[in-house]
């Protein structure tokens, strides 16, 4: 019997006479936690789409071997029926159905004549939970009633489910908070001693260094190396030197040629509450206020109301009962709604870039001139075709977007450049105070590097820019001072010299413990 429980040869991959995929070769030997490191658009997703049968065989050229067989996967029930489970990004489960339900979803447990059998489906559904760590959980309840984080343990109980010998991991820990994250890592480690080899694609190298025993980079559809476990150097910045193809020794643009001015943006006793729940104050009296060419950033744990606060300022896009002040350039507005927002020159690039950010089967164009199409891309309610064409175009090159056209599907395109259009999308609108939530979630060091640029780039025009981020070295990095956000107040702010990890969790510490 070989080693290797996965052998792909010599794959290559085409989309409209580009190549995703040249000449890539991986191997994954039994009973390891392999990973796949790459920027966005590498062809880290494709691949394993070609191995899993979302790309069906004869799409590509090359072999997959699997268990010593070569693999001819039509489609995912063909791969998995051998025992190979891809859990997606975006997670595959049904809101409103219950955990028992999600668990078998495609793998119903059936007696006689085809009818569920719903005793053994919640039994077992019970004893695939207890193997993710969920084994008090209620099978009974709705899935979107819970966690992102018990979410993804589902998704991974439901592959358990299917009998899994071989489970592929795209960005796990993406939508996580850091102790989501870590539950979840050590349940890769447990699934490993109980002989299920794993497939990981993540930008979170630290987790890659921790849970991987070998690393597969992936450049521009090339396999670049494999790197092993206590063989050869296994830290993130050699990751990152295979990568991007050089050593990065700042993560950070430098700000230079920035001068900080008035007060452009302010926020006071600002108070919201949940949008379903009347009596539940999400935010109390919250005060903020950034100035010209400042970059601020929003720090706080998972729920503290980062989110919220820009969402509910942003034309009151969140909650009820709203109160407070927003002044801009000293002038009070009332932001009622989107269009009012973006009418005083406010922007807001959600966190959700899939859902709330873009329109995933319309082209990069449309989605870039979308929020600016009344104020600058129409006159009398028609449009200037011709001018929308010639800003995608500035923009798509202005900050780097990898695609073939700008009338290429936004859908099609890596995370990376999914998140610029986004952003070119927000820059169009010509906004003097931009708030970015977590602009750089799910996406490699290299685009992150170039958003970085941009945020610089925004500093310098004179634009006020509120970062909201999980990330504390990013915080830390891309921002001139913070407010740090607790149980929905304000917890302290630190400038520039005082922001340090330790410095920002002792703030949240100090706060809780007034609340005691």
């Amino acid at each position: 019997m070989s080693e290797y429980i996965l052998e792909m040869n010599h794959i290559t991959k085409e989309f409209s006479g580009v190549k995703a995929l040249d000449d890539v070769n991986l191997k994954v030997k039994r009973g390891e936690v392999h990973a796949l490191c790459g920027e966005n658009g590498a062809g880290k997703s494709t691949l394993m789409n070609v191995l899993s049968g979302v790309y069906p065989y004869g799409s590509y050229t090359g072999d997959i071997v699997y268990k010593g067989e070569v693999g001819k996967f039509h489609k995912i029930k063909d791969s998995e029926a051998k025992g190979i489970v891809i859990i997606h990004q975006e997670l595959a489960l049904s809101p409103y159905l219950s955990v028992a339900e999600n668990v078998f979803l495609g793998n119903e447990q059936c007696s006689g004549k085809g009818v569920i059998d719903w005793t053994q489906t919640r039994a077992k559904a019970t004893e695939m939970l207890a193997k993710v760590g969920l084994e008090h959980e209620d099978v009974n309840v709705p899935v979107g009633t819970l966690g992102v984080g018990k979410q993804q343990l589902i998704e991974i109980a439901k592959a358990m489910a299917k009998d899994v010998e071989l489970l592929i991991l795209d960005e796990p820990t993406a939508a996580l908070n850091d102790e989501e994250s870590a539950k979840l890592l050590e349940i890769m480690l447990e699934l490993k001693k109980h002989g299920v080899t794993m497939i990981i694609i993540s930008h979170k190298l630290n987790e890659i260094s921790y849970v991987a025993d070998a690393i597969t980079v992936i450049r521009d559809g090339h396999t670049i190396e494999t790197l092993t476990k206590g063989v050869d150097d296994f830290s993130e910045d050699r990751i990152i030197k295979g990568m991007v193809g050089r050593e990065m020794t700042n993560r950070y643009p430098i700000r230079e040629g920035v001068t900080i001015g008035d007060t452009i943006f302010e926020v006071q006793n600002w108070n919201v509450y949940h949008p379903e729940d009347p009596n539940r104050q999400v935010l109390k009296d919250v005060n903020i206020k950034v100035r010209a060419g400042e970059v601020v950033g929003l720090a706080g744990l998972m729920g503290a109301g980062r989110t919220e606060l820009a969402m509910s300022v942003f034309g009151k896009s969140y909650g009820q009962k709203i109160s407070g002040t927003v002044k801009m350039n000293g002038r009070e507005v009332d932001l009622k709604d989107v269009r009012t927002a973006i009418d005083n020159k406010l922007a807001y690039v959600s966190e959700d870039r899939k859902g709330n950010g873009l329109v995933l089967i319309d082209d990069i164009k449309r989605n870039m001139t979308m929020a600016a199409l009344r104020n600058f891309f129409s006159k009398n309610g028609v449009v200037n075709a011709n001018e929308e064409i010639v800003k995608a175009e500035e923009y798509k090159k202005l900050i780097n977007v990898k695609a073939n056209s700008i009338d290429q599907a936004v859908g099609s395109l890596s995370g990376g450049n999914q998140q610029k259009v986004v952003l070119a999308k927000w820059m169009l609108t010509q906004p003097d105070v931009l708030i970015l939530d977590e602009p750089t979630r799910g996406i490699d060091v290299g685009a992150k590097y170039e958003i970085y640029c941009v945020i610089n780039d925004l500093a310098k025009a004179g634009k006020a820019v509120i970062v909201i981020s999980s990330e504390m070295p990013e915080i830390i990095g891309t921002c001139d001072r913070l407010y740090i956000i607790n149980e929905g107040h304000i917890a302290g702010e630190l400038g520039k010299e005082e922001m340090t990890q330790e410095r920002i969790m002792g703030c949240i510490m100090a706060d809780n413990r007034k609340g005691e």
